[in-house]
């Protein structure tokens, strides 16, 4: 499918995050707090699939053929440390909690009834990065954005914007407008994505991409703990991880 113009995918992508968003929110408020949990609970178990579908990609023999047999995991593993311990360093979690706290007041300036004090704050915090996230890791986020800004057509992202339509009516009948807010992620990381599409004229290598997905994957794994209950975990401390992971597999293939 050719598109007009390089970014269409990303601006259709966006779309369907609000208009799922809305039609989350508009039903979202009929539905009694424990189905809100069964759905919050559904959220997560298919976080957890989605998350180990994108985990597989470790095994992908582009990898192991780039880094060797048996270091994929050990790259994963690297990134993850090297990404956590920079993160938590430089207080990603936390920042991303202030800059949350910032949009909601604007957010709540303007839609008076998303003003509920505290527990709205954080339905709001974790709607946004949780949506954010999901809508934003992932081998068709990183594909489908790259393939868009060479003109390589935006197939990838048209199937990612009818997925993402109705987990952004799922996630919004639960957390709200802070999915709402995550259309604007979704246009900062695919359009980022489409724009170094346009500039570097050629994808990333099939390796490089499979270990992003992997250590992507497990970010997930903790977002769906997180929906689930079973675990805090900072998820916003390890995302350097998604940077590390590519720069550490071009460092190995270069050593070998």
């Amino acid at each position: 499918m050719d598109a007009p113009f390089p970014g269409l995918g990303t601006v259709i992508n966006v779309v369907a995050v609000v208009v799922g968003s809305l039609l989350g929110m508009a039903v979202g408020h009929r539905l009694p707090e424990r189905t809100r949990g069964v759905v919050t609970d559904a959220l997560g178990l298919t976080t957890l699939l989605v998350a180990g579908l994108s985990a597989t990609s470790v095994t992908d023999p582009a990898l192991s053929a780039a880094v060797g047999t048996g270091v994929p995991v050990l790259v994963v593993l690297g990134s993850l440390l090297i990404g956590g311990i920079t993160g938590s360093l430089l207080r990603i979690e936390a920042r991303l909690e202030g800059l949350a706290s910032v949009v909601q007041s604007w957010v709540a300036r303007r839609f008076p009834a998303s003003g509920e004090g505290g527990q709205a704050r954080e339905r709001f915090i974790e709607g946004w990065l949780t949506a954010s996230l999901l809508f934003c890791v992932g081998p068709l986020t990183i594909l489908g954005s790259l393939s868009d800004g060479l003109g390589h057509g935006i197939e990838q992202l048209a199937l990612k914007s009818t997925l993402d339509l109705f987990a952004a009516l799922a996630f919004a009948s639960t957390f709200g407008v802070g999915v709402l807010m995550s259309a604007a992620s979704v246009a900062v990381v695919q359009g980022g994505l489409t724009i170094a599409g346009m500039a570097l004229g050629s994808l990333l290598p099939a390796a490089h991409i499979s270990a992003l997905t992997a250590t992507g994957g497990l970010l997930l794994v903790g977002i769906g703990f997180r929906l689930l209950r079973v675990r805090e975990v900072p998820v916003g401390d390890l995302l350097p991880a998604l940077v590390v992971a590519p720069i550490l597999t071009q460092v190995i293939v270069a050593l070998r």
